[in-house]
């Protein structure tokens, strides 16, 4: 099996997942208790790539990177960067398709928190950053391992908006399922079953993990 696809993938999610986690941490603790009339739209906004076609995504992603473009002109030109075609342009197309998978999980998770122990905090005169890093994010640890477990996960199967974004350039933006896609299409099934099994295994093993230590067999077997 050439791995090449596969060690982009996993690179790839990689970075995708933690910054995805920098910016879902701030917006899910908004989107979790703000009260402003405008949240609803960007709740909206956020969970759009739950139901948007993929390529509907990669398509407008695809103009706004464009050079032709006031975006993709200001990174090109202004940034230095080239989005299309790209792993550059791969990171920020999967961070946005991504982004519920992360967000959903850790604001359900701050939901879910009893209003006491932000009340306590601030009774104890902790800032609302203390209160969040020293209280609340200790008290979701299974949201954010979910959250980040199923960002990856995601990031690892995308199709669409990865082959409109990035294409299939090798070592560059050929990941995994483009080369399962490319090896179907070229009717080389034993190739696509190598990367298949592979993806399917690990993807398999990470969610098992994640239900194991969210529902505490874990510490029941350890015990």
């Amino acid at each position: 099996m050439v791995w090449g696809p596969i060690i982009l993938t996993f690179k790839l999610a990689l970075i995708v997942t933690f910054l995805l986690l920098l910016i879902s941490i701030p917006l899910a603790y908004w989107l979790a208790f703000s009260r402003t009339r405008v949240k609803p739209v960007f709740e909206t906004l956020v969970s759009m790539p739950l139901v948007l076609p993929p390529t509907v995504i990669g398509f407008y992603l695809l103009i706004a990177f464009s050079p032709a473009y006031p975006l993709g002109n200001f990174l090109n030109e202004v940034l230095g960067l080239q989005m299309v075609f790209t792993f550059e342009g791969l990171v920020m197309a999967s961070v946005i398709y991504s982004l519920p998978f992360m967000v959903h999980p850790i604001q359900a998770g701050f939901r879910n928190l009893p209003a006491s122990l932000t009340e306590a905090s601030y009774v104890l005169g902790k800032s609302k950053t203390t209160t969040l890093f020293k209280v609340l994010l200790p008290n979701i640890k299974p949201s954010l391992l979910t959250g980040i477990v199923l960002a990856f996960a995601h990031t690892i199967g995308e199709f669409g908006v990865v082959l409109m974004i990035g294409g299939s350039i090798p070592n560059e933006t050929k990941v995994a399922s483009i080369a399962i896609y490319e090896e179907v299409e070229a009717l080389n099934y034993g190739q696509a079953n190598y990367y298949s099994l592979f993806l399917f295994i690990v993807t398999f093993v990470i969610l098992l993990m994640v239900y194991l230590v969210n529902g505490g067999y874990l510490r029941r077997i350890w015990k």
